[in-house]
């Protein structure tokens, strides 16, 4: 399963009030672990940054100036993420961004129900606690300490880390599955989706490790035991 955790920068809250995006940070996970792969662009708004939103992102117009508009680069973008689930915290905000640049650009468009949405997962598992991205780090223990500024791939980075401690666990697989085109793990033989590790029945069974004397001394402590017995049960 592939999953792509996702963050956007923007020059303010609404795109319909001419807003647009800035930056967008993307990590690729499959079967809820990190491949290693991640898309980050810088993104020229076509318009002056806000003072505030300068003071949230660090992002200035001469920084920005000379990075590619969105229509250039959203096909890239589209190409990245593919047809995978999209991780997002607080994922409205996002995807109401990037569809609106995606239309602007003349792209298709991203269906909502794509976005898995981290944080209203964890407004279910915590209600009544905060949800922000900060608040979880703290619970979760992951060291947010370089996030001085906004910036959308240091943030995928550690949503990738929250969003599995929201399902569960950072490897709930244990890391058994192939990775994608199927990529082999470690020990793995490497082939197709269809070639995924799984647990299957050993086609010769074991020889038993018990010897005739310990067979023998078992079965005359089962039969003091009665009809009771556990093992007269089950067998």
């Amino acid at each position: 399963m592939r999953e792509i955790v996702l963050d956007t920068e923007t020059t303010g809250f609404e795109p319909s009030e001419g807003h647009r995006i800035v930056e967008i940070g993307a990590v690729e996970l499959f079967n809820h672990l990190p491949t290693g792969r991640t898309y980050h662009q810088y993104i020229n708004p076509e318009r002056s940054m806000p003072k505030e939103a300068f003071e949230v992102h660090g992002l200035g117009d001469d920084f920005l100036r000379d990075k590619p508009v969105f229509k250039v680069i959203g096909q890239a973008f589209l190409d990245f993420i593919g047809d995978a689930k999209l991780v997002i915290h607080n994922a409205a905000f996002d995807m109401k961004f990037l569809n609106a640049e995606l239309e602007w650009a003349g792209l298709p468009g991203l269906p909502w129900e794509r976005a898995l949405d981290t944080l209203a997962i964890a407004r279910q598992r915590f209600p009544g606690s905060p949800a922000s991205l900060d608040a979880l780090c703290r619970r979760f223990g992951v060291d947010n300490s370089a996030r001085e500024k906004h910036g959308a791939l240091l943030d995928s980075e550690i949503l990738a880390e929250v969003y599995l401690e929201l399902v569960g666990g950072r490897q709930p697989d244990f890391g058994l599955a192939g990775g994608p085109g199927g990529q082999a793990r470690p020990g793995q033989a490497s082939g197709g989706a269809a070639d995924i590790w799984r647990p299957r029945p050993r086609p010769t069974p074991l020889p038993p490790r018990i010897t005739p004397d310990e067979a023998e001394a078992h079965a005359a402590f089962v039969a003091k035991l009665g009809d009771a017995a556990i093992w007269k049960k089950r067998a």
